[in-house]
């Protein structure tokens, strides 16, 4: 998915599909570029998060951007996704390493156990979210906890991208082992630490991902 990704993206970047074109069929694309249709829907998906082309039913995929500029998750712009993120997850740890219960602390090592040995990326992505929102809950305020709520899709997006992206799976374990290592050391200053580092890891992998340079012309997806 990868490779087609890259693919697509550089020929939309390089001009060979112009903003206001259509992408040829799935079908089409398929066979060119020799890869299954769960794949290919992969990428168009990804193509469609970068805000490089809009997907309109029974007409078709086309493009509406030749650069990436901000990640769209459901509603929500990745920048605007983060920055709030940032000022309500960074306290909410801080909170949660004061208050959380015994049961809080069960509920979250079990749910981090549970990932740690998941091999299904859309289960991971489920757990990633709820790990989000019992981290909230730990904090006994249930207006944390709403806020997490609203932004539930979007954070299930959000993953998803950046783990079929960037690989951030087993680096996303580490970083919620150490918040899980705060709370239960009840370290408001630790949890404070462990959650700005995790919330600064996934954006300098977005950043990544919105940078990278564009494929050569004479690059091709084989073998994906």
């Amino acid at each position: 998915m990868e490779a087609v990704l890259s693919h697509l993206r550089g020929a939309i970047e390089r001009g060979e599909y112009a903003i206001g074109d259509k992408l040829p069929s799935e079908a089409e694309l398929c066979r060119a570029l020799e890869v299954s249709r769960p794949v290919l829907r992969e990428a168009l998906r990804a193509l469609q998060t970068m805000g490089l082309t809009v997907s309109r039913t029974g007409r078709g995929t086309f493009v509406v951007a030749d650069a990436v500029e901000d990640p769209t998750f459901g509603d929500y712009a990745a920048s605007d996704l983060l920055e709030v993120r940032r000022h309500i997850e960074i306290p909410v740890a801080g909170y949660a390493a004061r208050r959380r219960t015994p049961e809080n602390l069960d509920r979250l090592t079990h749910l981090l156990d549970r990932m740690e040995r998941e091999t299904d990326t859309m289960a991971w992505v489920a757990m990633d979210t709820l790990f989000h929102l019992t981290v909230a809950e730990a904090a006994q305020n249930p207006v944390f906890r709403r806020v997490i709520e609203e932004i539930r899709d979007a954070l299930a997006r959000q993953s998803t991208f950046l783990n079929e992206l960037g690989g951030r799976r087993e680096q996303s374990d580490r970083e919620h082992r150490a918040i899980v290592e705060a709370l239960t050391d009840g370290s408001e200053r630790d949890a404070v630490d462990a959650m700005t580092h995790h919330l600064d890891r996934v954006e300098t992998t977005l950043t990544a991902i919105v940078r990278s340079a564009r494929t050569p012309a004479h690059d091709s997806p084989q073998a994906v």
